[in-house]
């Protein structure tokens, strides 16, 4: 159970987490964010299995995607739905269980000093070298061209106020979204952090892929043109 010293700490917090076919893992991850916070939103993303099902017995709120439209979408789903109730910060997490629940009070305190927090994941040699190589790669291109130095441009574990909020909020549907919020960020010169965080990978397929990757790169510097003389600049908070 969650003390009083932690409820307050999180009073304002929502998580929100999409979800696609995670019928294997979103109740424990459920279940773990449950002791920090009990303000949760779980959007199915079109799920054929029993994601939807476990989250309505967990007892979080759940909002269903009746098609698959892209993690993007389902995390601007729920993004939008916790800050027109009135959440004034929300964390992202995945829900496949690669995302550690017991960091959510690390997220919760970073975002206090700063606009935005990122999530970094340690890259440990379970780290598929591909996915290793391909975000070294996207994280030297986002430093070149928006001025924001992160060591982990490609992890979904995020917090971010409502203010911040109406400034990244991205329209890319799929994995290019982490890249778009950041752009976002660089472009309005938000107060970042970035904090490390241990991951699990216990799939070396899932997640991007080489074209989610390339995709991503090109969408990089399409915005970067699309945005010109609008370039962001290191505005990290030590």
């Amino acid at each position: 159970m969650r003390n009083n010293i932690l409820e307050n700490e999180m009073d304002g917090i929502f998580v929100v987490v999409p979800a696609k076919d995670e019928a294997e893992n979103i109740g424990k991850v459920l279940k773990k964010i449950k002791r920090y916070c009990k303000d949760i939103i779980l959007v199915d993303d079109g799920s054929k299995d029993s994601t939807k099902k476990i989250g309505k017995k967990e007892g979080v709120i759940v909002i269903r995607h009746i098609t698959n439209l892209g993690k993007g979408a389902a995390l601007k789903t729920g993004c939008d739905y916790a800050f027109s109730i009135g959440a004034k910060k929300v964390i992202a997490i995945d829900a496949d269980g690669q995302h550690d629940p017991n960091d959510i009070p690390r997220f919760a305190e970073a975002v206090k000093t700063c606009d935005i927090v990122f999530g970094a994941r340690t890259f440990n040699r379970n780290m598929p070298y591909l996915l290793k190589f391909g975000n070294r790669f996207i994280n030297m291109v986002t430093r070149f061209l928006y001025g924001i130095k992160l060591k982990d441009t490609q992890c979904g574990y995020r917090a971010f106020t409502a203010s911040a909020y109406k400034k990244i909020r991205w329209n890319s549907y799929d994995y290019s979204m982490e890249s778009e919020m950041i752009s976002n960020a660089g472009r309005h010169k938000l107060k970042y952090k970035e904090i490390t965080i241990d991951t699990v990978y216990s799939d070396k397929y899932k997640g991007t892929t080489v074209f989610d990757g390339i995709k991503i790169v090109m969408n990089l510097f399409y915005w970067k043109l699309r945005d010109t003389g609008n370039s962001g600049k290191n505005n990290q908070v030590n």
